[in-house]
């Protein structure tokens, strides 16, 4: 059983709501010296109901005037539980309506309807009164809860109907809240206090924060550290999903935080703009064309957004819809959030309902269709349409952890679709089998060469990662930088055969003085490298000499260092017989062979020479 229950009140305006509070709590919510002089609530009010044991309940008094709906979403925006407060003397007004179809809206489940100001209104009016509450609740989901008459009555006498009241909460369902998930708090209130410096509150949604946590403010990305926290009032170590808490935070301004912005760990979550919804139109709203610009309230931020519609041309009323919603400034969402859509001007709640993709891909008018199926199959519980929205780029595993993805195929640092990542392998596949087709004389194809065409936007480790397990599979053989499928030999044509003979021979007539490489490579680079990789030809710098001509010349080394300890370059162009532009080029590749070592000016038999 949860430890603490978020409790809202709901209502029209001047229905008796915060005068509740202050008699089940004690605590006066109009704290404003405007909400004193006009008697209404202007800003979100809180504080906490013990009723025994492990049992807190939390509460949020709303305001009911029409002006300030956008304040009561914000309150109203993680409730468990709401008071749904109706006056006795006036019954169900306007702003009652709206709050309840807000409430149905942001998916609110369980509440009580509460008459106030019972003792102004004898038992015939307060039967009607109650009637008129029953009526007003049909079908949602306060439909058959207990409605309690309680009155406060201003002169000091007793209230009556606060012990049935405080009862009826008592049976409120436990809440079901993430402690896994991660840390969110979207704030509603900053300020700054002496002594302590700037402070935020809010009712964590997910998740746990400490004391002494790195946190982000979103979508600002303004990096702090948390050196206090609150609970009702109470320091504490640690703070968790549904408690209400203030969080004192270092060197931040209080001109830098307003209500809107959400308190995350550092990294954990990235603002969105694009986002696909299911959404409810209400009954009594307008059609509303596709394109329309619409104000989109979730949690306690409010931006403008243009509407989409998915799966029709207009929003319906009294209908379910698929939309995609692109906000003119990011919001801190994750699937399962409920928002609310009001009109730009006149300004009314038009309906609302839950994110299904807060990072969703922007959808075309031509897409529609396909994405009105991803959709669905999302909301039937096809989580691997995240998958498949994310395309080759993939998910990180964190965004799959937030998008409840499981299943992905890992490659490189992501995790991507199964069938996406089999699409990619037989791209690769067929790269590797064009090259050998279209290029017969090389061992195989340079990595990098074949990261082209569909393959050309994945990222190194994300093409490293396809080739290992291309590799693991045996559809490809990795030597060295080269790949090649594993029946794969060099077997030249007669007619490739004869380009090799006639540049073996070319090479051949230049004797120890070579030929250009770059001209023989320029005109034949396959057969070329070939001959070199085979040890037919010999690069020497920019030239290239037949490797049977280098025999005699290796013979003739070796003879002169079984009589002497040394060999000078002169001495080498004697032995040779070679100018110094050929020798020179001969003495390195003899270095570097391990044939001749050098030392100084002079050169002494190497490693491989005395091996032979």
């Amino acid at each position: 059983m949860s430890s603490h229950l978020v409790v809202g009140t709901a209502g029209h305006i001047d229905h008796g709501k915060t005068t509740l509070v202050r008699a089940l709590t004690g605590v006066d919510l109009d704290t404003l010296p405007e909400e004193r002089a006009r008697g209404i609530t202007i800003a979100l009010g809180f504080t906490h109901l013990d009723l025994g044991g492990d049992r807190t309940l939390s509460f949020v008094d709303v305001p009911g005037h029409e002006r300030l709906v956008r304040t009561m979403i914000a309150g109203a925006t993680g409730l468990d539980a709401v008071l749904l407060c109706v006056s006795a003397v006036e019954g169900v007004m306007p702003q009652t309506r709206e709050h309840l179809d807000i409430l149905r809206l942001l998916g609110v489940r369980q509440g009580l309807c509460v008459l106030t100001m019972a003792d102004l209104v004898d038992e015939e009016m307060l039967a009607l009164a109650t009637m008129d509450v029953e009526e007003a609740v049909a079908g949602s989901f306060l439909d058959g809860a207990p409605i309690l008459a309680v009155a406060v009555p201003p002169d000091g006498a007793p209230p009556r109907g606060l012990d049935a009241l405080r009862a009826a909460l008592a049976t409120l369902a436990p809440a079901e809240r993430s402690a896994t998930g991660p840390f969110r708090l979207p704030i509603d209130r900053a300020f700054v206090r002496r002594g302590f410096g700037t402070v935020v509150t809010g009712t964590l949604r997910s998740g746990e924060l400490r004391d002494g946590d790195e946190v982000e403010v979103l979508p600002d990305g303004i990096r702090t550290r948390v050196r206090g926290l609150q609970v009702h009032g109470h320091p504490v170590a640690a703070s968790q999903a549904g408690q209400r808490t203030a969080v004192n935070l270092a060197g931040v301004e209080r001109d830098d935080l307003a209500r809107g912005q959400v308190l995350v760990h550092p990294g954990r979550i990235e603002p969105a703009s694009v986002i696909d919804c299911r959404v409810h139109h209400l009954p009594g709203a307008p059609a509303l064309p596709d394109g329309a610009r619409v104000r989109l309230l979730s949690g306690t931020a409010e931006v403008m957004a243009a509407l989409s519609v998915i799966d029709g041309e207009a929003l319906a009323p009294g209908q379910d819809h698929l939309v995609q919603l692109r906000t003119e400034a990011p919001l801190v969402l994750l699937p399962g959030d409920r928002l609310v859509l009001r009109r730009e001007s006149p300004v009314e709640t038009l309906g609302g309902g839950e994110v299904l993709d807060p990072w969703a891909p922007r959808a075309r008018r031509r897409d529609h269709a396909r994405v009105a199926a991803e959709l669905r199959a999302l909301l039937a519980g096809d989580r691997s349409v995240l998958l498949s929205r994310a395309g080759d780029t993939g998910l990180s595993p964190a965004r799959a952890a937030l998008l409840g993805v499981t299943g992905g195929a890992p490659l490189g640092d992501r995790l991507v679709h199964p069938d996406r990542v089999a699409w990619l392998q037989a791209r690769l596949g067929e790269a590797l089998d064009t090259w050998h087709r279209e290029r017969p004389l090389t061992p195989g194809a340079p990595r990098r060469d074949l990261r082209r065409g569909p393959l050309a936007h994945l990222d190194d480790r994300a093409f490293d990662a396809l080739v290992a397990l291309a590799a693991a599979r045996g559809e490809l053989v990795l030597e060295g930088p080269v790949l090649r499928r594993p029946t794969w030999r060099i077997q030249p044509t007669a007619a490739q055969q004869a380009v090799l003979d006639g540049l073996r021979a070319e090479v051949a007539a230049g004797g120890l003085d070579g030929v250009s490489a770059g001209a023989l490579l320029a005109r034949e680079p396959d057969a070329f490298m070939l001959l070199v990789a085979r040890g037919d030809l010999v690069r020497m710098g920019d030239r290239v000499v037949d490797g049977a001509l280098l025999q005699p010349l290796l013979a003739q080394v070796r003879a002169w260092f079984d009589a002497h300890a040394a060999m000078s370059p002169t001495e080498f162009k004697d032995l040779s017989g070679l100018s110094r532009r050929m020798a020179i080029p001969l003495l390195e590749w003899l270095d570097a062979s391990g044939l001749t070592s050098r030392q100084g000016d002079q050169r002494v038999a190497g490693p491989a020479l005395r091996r032979a």
